[in-house]
């Protein structure tokens, strides 16, 4: 892998950029046997200095975090910034903000899928990874907010002797539920995805540990017409099981704010404006990506800037939702006359933590609108630059909801400031080298791209004087 270094907007070359007409955009030169051999190359290649440079940065802040958290499990909760009156603080807040990044993948997935938007062929194989991951990552976050880590199973409901049951009232329940089904279902669509790759990395490796793991993945897939007609109703099946779920998630998600009746959560409008910024920083973290790993390994037949420029329109037009919903949040605050409400919206604005609301504005509402000029929605170098601004935006708006509602309530004698410290910021930085460490692994060991469904949109399937393979 080589060193990225950003040129725009000239990624593709001039004679394959004006003939992508394929339903997948892509060049109508392209034939079966160059999209395997183009997938397969960086699987088959030695690891490069800068991919093995990444995996050991990821995975050194991936052990920071879990050394945090052992020293937290020695000593307890405290370490942390949480206390009276915010006992919900960086823990919670990377769990939103986690299970929002995991929307984006089963949205092009499955939703693009269901509509026939064949431009997705290229870009869900690594969305779809980037959810299993992201919803891994957040996964972690209640196990430890919880304090005692190994008794977190008692969240599960399970037969027991005592006949004890968790209290199914509890939205932290519904997370339970509603976060492992949509991982569940994710996962079980991701892999049936890659079966067909799989039996073609079977077929071509040479190596035998390789055959012999990729033969066990295959599940036994022969090619035929049998094969075929039972993967496509299974991935259809998977696709409207998965659907609703992005719907649902992060709607259930917000039923831990909104059905408490703290000033600032008992909002109704929480769960379309969560699966909003679901898909908005969901969408700013797939960008992220694709940016970089089109550039790393030279992808840019298959990741075409109209691929990323459709992308960077739905962050803009879910940035709008966004936009709208913080407005709507204070117009209620202050046309329900409640003064609770008026005082946490303003103190919001104005007090202790203006600071990060501001931001927040700024780089969710204010910096996205740059996707209304076409110059900077093709460009590789804003649109890197936006989606990273996004996700810190977002970020800070899960802090927001959490921190200022509970640092300041009804009574002014109940209240108190909250920061993070730096054991909080070891986790939250070392989530990431979390994220990253799986990222990077498995778009070194498994094909990044789908090679059966991008074969599926090819103008000509066996051009290039080759023939076409699987």
């Amino acid at each position: 892998m080589k060193a990225i270094s950003m040129d725009e907007t000239t990624q593709i070359s001039p004679d394959a950029a004006e003939k992508i007409t394929s339903p997948g955009w892509l060049p109508e030169s392209m034939g079966m046997a160059r999209v395997t051999e183009d997938v397969q190359r960086p699987m088959d290649a030695r690891p490069g200095l800068f991919w093995a440079m990444l995996l050991f940065a990821a995975m050194s802040l991936a052990g920071m975090m879990f050394l945090t958290v052992g020293w937290q499990l020695h000593k307890g909760l405290g370490i942390l910034g949480i206390n009276h009156p915010v006992m919900w603080g960086s823990y919670i807040t990377n769990f939103v903000f986690w299970v929002g990044i995991g929307h984006a993948g089963t949205l092009i997935s499955a939703i693009l899928l269901l509509f026939r938007q064949r431009w997705r062929n290229q870009i869900n194989r690594t969305a779809e990874a980037m959810t299993i991951f992201a919803v891994m990552t957040a996964g972690l976050f209640p196990l430890l907010h919880v304090g005692r880590t190994w008794v977190a199973y008692w969240l599960i409901p399970y037969p027991n002797h005592r006949e004890l049951w968790v209290n199914f009232r509890s939205p932290l329940i519904w997370d339970v539920f509603a976060v492992s089904t949509y991982f569940a279902v994710s996962a079980m669509f991701w892999f049936q995805g890659l079966i067909p790759d799989f039996a073609t990395l079977r077929d071509r490796a040479v190596n035998k540990i390789k055959k012999f793991v990729f033969g066990v993945l295959a599940l036994g897939w022969s090619g035929s017409s049998r094969d075929w007609n039972n993967y496509e109703r299974a991935y259809w099946q998977f696709a409207w099981l998965a659907t609703p779920l992005v719907l649902s998630v992060h709607s259930v998600v917000s039923f831990d704010f909104a059905t408490a009746l703290l000033p600032g959560w008992h909002a109704t409008i929480f769960p379309p404006y969560f699966v909003a910024g679901a898909i908005f920083s969901g969408m700013a973290m797939v960008v992220t990506l694709l940016v970089l790993m089109r550039r790393a390994y030279h992808l840019e037949d298959y990741i075409s800037l109209r691929h990323l420029e459709m992308m960077n329109k739905v962050i803009l037009f879910t940035s709008l939702l966004v936009g709208y919903s913080y407005a709507m949040e204070f117009f209620t605050a202050w046309y329900s006359e409640e003064t609770y409400e008026r005082f946490v919206f303003m103190n919001r604005a104005t007090g202790p933590y203006w600071a990060t609301i501001w931001t927040m504005l700024i780089c969710n509402v204010f910096v996205p609108q740059l996707f209304w000029f076409r110059k900077i929605r093709r460009s590789l170098r804003a649109m890197l630059v936006i989606s990273i601004l996004v996700n810190v935006g977002m970020w800070l708006e899960r802090f927001n909801i959490i921190v200022t509602s509970l640092s300041r309530e009804f009574l002014p004698a109940n209240w108190g400031h909250y920061s993070l410290t730096v054991f909080d910021w070891a986790v939250l930085v070392g989530s990431f080298g979390f994220f990253f460490t799986f990222f990077l692994l498995f778009i070194k060991f498994f094909p990044a791209i789908s090679m059966s469904e991008t074969k599926m949109v090819l103008l000509k399937p066996g051009a290039g004087g080759k023939r076409a393979d699987r």
